[in-house]
Parts: C-alpha cells; structure tokens; sequence
C-alpha cells in the first residue's frame, strides 16, 4: 500500500510530536490528560483574538447542577437571530471552554452569529448518559432566549468536533421538531458517531497521525460503563433507524483520521434519508487539526471553507 498523502504543515507537526518524550494521554490518568491538551492547544492553537463580547455564564441541567457555558458575540446583537451552540471534542473524557476558546471565538467572528460553548460533564468522573444529558440541557436553554444570550433566539445550529460531533448528532436526533424554534443545521466536524467501528480508517492511521486506536480504546473505556451503552444510539448516533427528520448537515471529515469512514457513513445514512447534506473532507489532514490553527497554518483554510459551505447551508433554510 503507497504513503498516504500528508501535508506539509502537518508533517511538521507530526514529526515534532513524535520527537517528545513522555506518555501519551491514554497512558496517563484522565485530569494529566486534560492538562495535556490545555498546554498542546496553548502551543499550537490560535488565540481568541478580538470580539465585542465574551461573558461566561450557567445552564440549569435539571439534575440539580448547573452546566458552564460561554457566549461570543463577534459584534453587539442587535435583534432576533439564530445562535450556534458549540460541544467541544475531547473524548467525552478531556476538553472544556478554554481548549475551544480561539475555534469559537473564530466561529462566531467569520460566521457572524453567536456562538454558545457548553462544558459538559467529563467522564470517568460522569460516564454516559451525563455528558449528552448536559449538551441537550444546554442547548433547550438557549432556545428559551435567556438573558444571558442578549437578544431573542430564532434558531439554532449545533455543532462540534470529535465527541462534540457525536454530541452534535446526539442533541439533533433528541431535540429537532421538538423545540419552538427551529433547527437550523448541524455541523459535525471529524464526529465519532460509531463506538463500535473497526477495520478501514480505524486501521489504516491506527497510530502516528496524533489520534490513534488505542487513544480511542481509551476515550471509549472511560465514557462508556457497561456493554450495552455501545449499542445505544445516545452513544452510537449512526444506529438510529430513521434519520429524515433531521435538519440540513455539514460533515467536515480528515484524510488522516482513524475516525474518517465513520463520518463519511455518517453523512451517507443522512443523504439516503433525503436529508440536505455537504461532505467535506480535508485531505492530508489530521483529527483535531481545528485546535491546532496555529501550528497547521491550512486548517485555517478547512475552517473558512465549512463556514462557506454552512452559510450556504443557513441561507436555503432562513426565510430571505
């Protein structure tokens, strides 16, 4: 089998991560993980940059806790309009408001919209359901126009990367045609959307391309307390059995990425369904490459590129 074709900036940055010494995260206890990427994303991650507006604030979640969340207003709100709330990746197990900090800043500053970060509960400390349980919580709150979000909510778009991809699905599958407003679309950028996948991608870059199999093993092992959450579609969206009613999609996938055939089947189940669906993949690029802006000067570029195409999307489904 021939090279896989990676390019060159992330080359670069996967030669200088195969130069340092230390355990990798699934090596290490869950909290020196989270540490972990904290000081990658500081290393290789753009910053905020600026915004008229970023205020932290709390969702009720109904289950006695409240959910931080964080809302970014590129420019003041100046009326009604759509909101995108953001699920940040990290395995359901590492991750939270300050390792998406400059992607959501960059979101709602090229996307003109205010964007809502959620920081879910993390496993092992809360294994599934908690994390989606938060993520639908989050998101019914934003649809009620709190307060805290500074103008009234006409729609919503949802979105994440990694686990926040699959948190994405998870909150479209449980919430479209059910809120007073509208889902607007969903954007899943490289989403684990199958807990039980194997073969193809998942061994192809099983290792050597910054997320591996064992990582995921990993992830999978901490999130998921009993046999049967692998077949449970609040984990495993993809083994929903209908998928029409779900609203327009974007589904960014990386060439270099174990979890790549997921999100392509992902986004053929919906395209079967007769949902409006883009697919856009970024090849020789590797999962995560949307926190590491920085040191992967071309996933800037990827960004830009699925902001065009969800604007496309947002315009077919906003009155004019």
């Amino acid at each position: 089998m021939s090279e896989p074709f990676v390019r060159d900036d992330v080359k670069a940055v996967l030669d200088m991560l195969a130069q340092q010494d230390g355990p990798q995260m699934h090596e290490v206890e869950p909290e020196q993980a989270r540490q972990m990427m904290l000081a990658m994303g500081s290393l290789t991650e753009r910053p905020r940059g600026e915004l008229a507006e970023v205020k932290d604030a709390a969702a009720p979640s109904g289950h006695g806790h409240d959910i931080p969340v964080r809302v970014y207003h590129a420019e003041a709100p100046a009326g009604p309009a759509p909101v995108l709330v953001y699920y940040h990746g990290g395995g359901w197990v590492i991750g939270d408001l300050d390792t998406h900090d400059g992607l959501c800043a960059e979101i709602a500053r090229q996307l003109g919209m205010t964007v809502v970060s959620v920081d879910y509960r993390l496993a092992p400390e809360h294994k599934f359901p908690a994390a989606g349980e938060d993520c639908v919580a989050a998101t019914r709150w934003v649809a009620g126009s709190p307060a805290e979000i500074g103008h009234k909510v006409t729609g919503l778009v949802v979105a994440g990367d990694s686990a926040g991809g699959n948190m994405a699905a998870v909150v479209a599958q449980e919430l479209a045609g059910r809120l007073d407003i509208p889902f607007l679309a969903q954007w899943l950028i490289y989403p684990g959307v199958d807990t039980q996948a194997a073969g193809g991608s998942m061994d192809e870059f099983a290792e050597g391309y910054l997320l591996t199999r064992e990582g995921m093993a990993w992830f999978s092992a901490h999130y998921l307390g009993r046999e049967e959450d692998l077949t449970d579609v609040r984990a495993s969206p993809i083994l929903t059995e209908d998928l029409s009613s779900q609203p327009r999609a974007l589904v960014f996938t990386c060439g270099l990425d174990p979890l790549r055939d997921q999100g392509r089947a992902y986004a053929g189940r919906l395209i079967e369904a007769g949902v409006r669906t883009v697919y856009r993949e970024a090849p020789g690029q590797i999962h995560g490459c949307m926190n590491m802006r920085q040191a992967i000067p071309s996933a800037q570029e990827d960004l830009s590129g699925c902001i065009r195409d969800l604007k496309h999307l947002l315009n077919e489904a906003l009155p004019a």
